[in-house]
């Protein structure tokens, strides 16, 4: 039996929507509907800043590849929002650093408000 070598990719939502709209809607099974249903209504970044923020978030900001997928996911708008996904970890963020991811998702967000 030949051994398949498997990879993981870790997508933000504004990921996901684009490759399934890739796919096309017509094309879509009743699952695949319902996730591109999910992730249009909830997608707060716009999809082509999402590379450069995750690495941004990674290189300069410190954070592990799945806080700053989580952090893209959920788009917080305020440190204190911030900090609750970072709570988990056990390195501790200045300030002046998580105000920075603030005003980089703010600079990328679908709907500025």
């Amino acid at each position: 039996m030949s051994e398949r070598e498997i990879s993981e990719t870790k997508l933000t939502l504004p990921q996901v929507k684009k490759e399934l709209l890739a796919i096309g809607e017509e094309n879509l099974d009743q699952y695949q509907r319902r996730t591109l249903d999910y992730v249009s209504k909830f997608a707060k970044i716009d999809e082509p800043a999402v590379p450069k923020l995750l690495e941004q978030m990674v290189n300069e900001f410190g954070l592990d590849e799945d806080e700053a997928v989580q952090v893209v996911n959920c788009a917080p708008e305020s440190v204190d929002e911030l900090r609750m996904f970072l709570a988990g970890g056990k390195k501790i963020i200045e300030t002046a650093k998580l105000e920075a991811v603030i005003a980089l998702l703010n600079e990328n967000r679908t709907h500025k408000e």
